[in-house]
């Protein structure tokens, strides 16, 4: 009876301490969601959400490739921006930067790590996933598993047919024209990317959610950024390829460029990939994917994407997809889910809410990425709290001190 009363005892306890791990991680992945744009610090989550999410891995290469130490650089003190001139000190602290990556000729001039960055600390990276997946995409089109993006995304996923997406071509999905009806506003509680985000806290199923968009505009007319055309698209690849895009990308890009470290894909309820922000990765394996774009698809002695898909992925070809002042794409032109500067240099980003950049100057042969939390972010719909052209008037800053 004792014997019996004690393991009982301890199935009590185990039960507790499971249910406590269980609840635990449950309370943060909830938090961590309901303070997002609301000016609490997340440098304490960004660099671990793995911990509380739900997550796939890509182990890294059994031969990792890894960047040479340049001459070094030291940053310039201050960048123009806004008829101001700006402490680069000052900025980096203001925008919680956790890391910050300078490349020039594929050496490393500059590595830096505040707050919880580090260089093995895979960091949140938001929407810059969303180059990620145009980059795969651009591969299952040269394999032929996509067989055109002038074809329907319907040819390829039936379930979005009578969706915002049904008959919508996958070019139009790719340049953030598919026509859906769309909040991306941070600041409003109330807005569809904070409905969607809600899957981060709660959980459910971003197919589900993807496919519940209605139609506003004819698409290929209004670019209008909106994060579930990038799920939509992730929903492409997992059709078109038979494989979920863990494995896909572990095949395709991973491996072939020496990731250094794992990398990890938030899931939703169904083991579905979070295409449109859920990639978590190290700053030199972010700045991998800079170089392969930099190169024309070429890294690691490997063309792993095709060249053609890189210079299309990176340059506005309509009207609706020009830099421009009071555009809806926040002055910036889009390609293939790649923002473009207006400019003379060809300059092309990813870039994620909270400050998260591959930024990359094919001219002066220059990549840089920053991760940061930047706790302004999305208080209001403006640049004042975005920050976003102001980054970039600093990278300009470091490419040209670096040619200079």
């Amino acid at each position: 009876m004792k014997k019996f009363l004690g393991t009982t005892v301890l199935i009590v306890i185990a039960a507790i301490a499971i249910g406590g791990i269980f609840f635990r991680e449950r309370f943060e992945r909830i938090y961590m969601v309901a303070t997002l744009f609301s000016g609490a610090e997340q440098y304490q989550n960004f660099h671990r959400t793995r911990e509380f999410y739900p997550t796939s891995e890509m182990l890294p290469a059994d031969a990792p490739y890894v960047f040479p130490a340049g001459r070094g650089l030291q940053l310039p003190a201050s960048f123009p921006y806004g008829g101001k001139s700006i402490s680069v000190d000052d900025f980096l602290s203001e925008t919680d930067t956790a890391a910050l990556l300078v490349l020039h000729e594929g050496e490393i001039q500059f590595e830096e790590y505040w707050l919880t960055g580090g260089p093995e600390t895979p960091w949140l990276s938001m929407s810059v996933a969303k180059s990620f997946i145009s980059a795969l995409v651009g591969i299952a089109v040269h394999e032929g598993k996509i067989q055109s993006i002038e074809d329907p995304i319907t040819r390829y996923v039936p379930e979005l047919k009578a969706s915002a997406y049904d008959g919508v071509r996958i070019k139009d999905i790719l340049q953030m024209s598919s026509g859906a009806r769309w909040n991306e506003d941070y600041s409003d509680p109330n807005s569809d990317i904070n409905r969607f985000a809600k899957i981060f806290a709660w959980g459910g199923s971003t197919d589900e959610f993807t496919k519940s968009l209605e139609p506003e505009n004819e698409p290929g007319t209004v670019a209008r950024y909106n994060s579930a055309d990038t799920q939509a698209l992730g929903m492409l690849l997992v059709r078109a390829t038979g494989q979920p895009i863990t494995a896909y990308m572990s095949e395709k890009i991973w491996l072939p460029m020496g990731a250094e470290s794992s990398g990890y894909w938030l899931l939703d309820n169904e083991n579905m990939e979070m295409a449109f922000a859920g990639l978590n990765a190290t700053a030199r394996d972010y700045a991998k994917l800079g170089e392969i774009y930099r190169l024309g698809g070429q890294f690691n002695g490997t063309q792993i994407v095709p060249d053609d898909w890189t210079r299309a992925s990176v340059t506005p070809d309509a009207p609706h997809l020009q830099p421009a002042e009071g555009n809806t794409m926040f002055g910036l032109g889009y390609g293939h889910q790649w923002w473009v500067p207006a400019g003379t240099e060809g300059e092309f980003s990813a870039i994620g809410v909270y400050n998260q950049f591959i930024f990359v100057n094919p001219l002066r042969k220059t990549v840089i990425v920053k991760l940061s939390a930047n706790s302004d972010y999305g208080e209001t719909a403006s640049e004042e709290s975005y920050r976003e052209h102001e980054t970039i008037a600093l990278f300009r800053a470091i490419a040209k001190s670096i040619s200079d």
